[in-house]
């Protein structure tokens, strides 16, 4: 349930509120605003207990249940539009936050070659698979640790953020150290073990939608990378698997609208994977932000003919400029920036 605070409530009075929780066994998460403090309690067993146990305390000004699965990703939880800041970028603000890059690192010159490209085209972030989830086992799994390595070096040159995959608890270290944005897979987004460790962490985490996930369960595997306090949680809509075969997945356009109804936290879209064919990834791109996405998330690669991974979804350089230059007017027309 959610005791929303009076405004002025004292820090005595938050207290008492969250001294009562715990004493009935429950967990408390917090949201401090520059008005109110919105207090969640926490656990399976909150039906059972009534909303006056929490409305007869000094300062509490509201008490009420959220029905849905996800507590804290709801919009009850925090009325207010997360932002996520990463270094002088912040997104789920006005800006369209484009985050861009090889789907796998294969070397230092293709890394820097595309980094440098992105970045001069309009790309706040670079993204950058260094371990690579694979279908078959017998793909190129990528570069592990020197992918890591070669992140941090270009990061560290072209002062550009960077986005990378995490696909193991043992790699959380070692990410962590060196990315500025960890990203969770469309396969582990409800690998519930990797989500509570990456929740400990204080960082931005990119949670992708799996790809038969519906929107309450990607939710709430958002509110496990919450439930240790971390707010810097940014959604990312791939598609999802649907008996249509002439795309890669479907776009699930319709998501947007629904997670900024029901949620306060910043989505963007990912039209590569949706696609599968880069020619399709400029449509999607269009759509995701005139249906108010926060950023994007597009595979761009110099050479997509000689891609170790997903060549055919890669937009080349040449295309990625000319996406950037269409996205613009569609971005200004429905109010924001790129």
């Amino acid at each position: 349930m959610i005791v929303e605070m009076k405004k002025g409530a004292t820090e005595e009075q938050v207290n008492q509120v969250v001294e009562r929780a715990r004493s009935l066994g429950f967990g408390v998460q917090l949201n401090v605003g520059t008005d109110k403090t919105v207090v969640a309690i926490l656990g399976s067993n909150t039906g059972k207990v009534s909303t006056d146990v929490f409305a007869v305390l000094p300062g509490v000004e509201n008490v009420a249940r959220i029905m849905k699965p996800y507590k804290l990703a709801s919009r009850e939880f925090n009325p207010r539009p997360t932002r996520v800041k990463v270094g002088g970028i912040e997104i789920g603000g006005k800006k369209v936050v484009v985050m861009a890059g090889p789907c796998a690192v294969e070397s230092e010159a293709q890394l820097k070659e595309t980094a440098q490209a992105v970045q001069r085209f309009g790309a706040s972030v670079l993204r950058g698979g260094a371990f690579k989830p694979r279908t078959s086992p017998f793909s190129f799994q990528g570069l592990e640790e020197e992918g890591v390595k070669l992140l941090a070096r270009i990061k560290a040159e072209l002062g550009i953020p960077v986005v990378s995959e995490v696909v193991d608890i043992q790699h959380i270290e070692l990410l962590a150290k060196h990315v500025d944005i960890l990203q969770v897979g469309t396969r582990n987004m409800q690998n519930f073990a990797l989500l509570k460790e990456l929740a400990k962490l204080r960082q931005p985490i990119l949670l992708k939608r799996g790809l038969a996930a519906t929107i309450t369960e990607w939710l709430t595997a958002a509110d496990y990378l919450m439930a240790e306090g971390n707010k810097k949680i940014i959604l990312c809509e791939r598609g999802i698997r649907t008996y249509e075969d002439s795309v890669r997945f479907s776009m699930d356009i319709s998501s947007i609208a629904v997670i900024k109804r029901f949620s306060h936290l910043p989505v963007i879209v990912d039209p590569s994977h949706a696609a599968g064919h880069y020619e399709y990834v400029p449509s999607l791109a269009k759509a995701a932000i005139a249906a108010g996405a926060d950023g994007l998330l597009i595979e761009v690669h110099p050479k997509p003919e000689e891609a170790l991974v997903d060549g055919a979804q890669s937009l080349n350089l040449k295309n990625f400029e000319k996406l950037m230059a269409e996205l613009k007017p569609i971005a200004e027309a429905v109010g924001r920036a790129l």
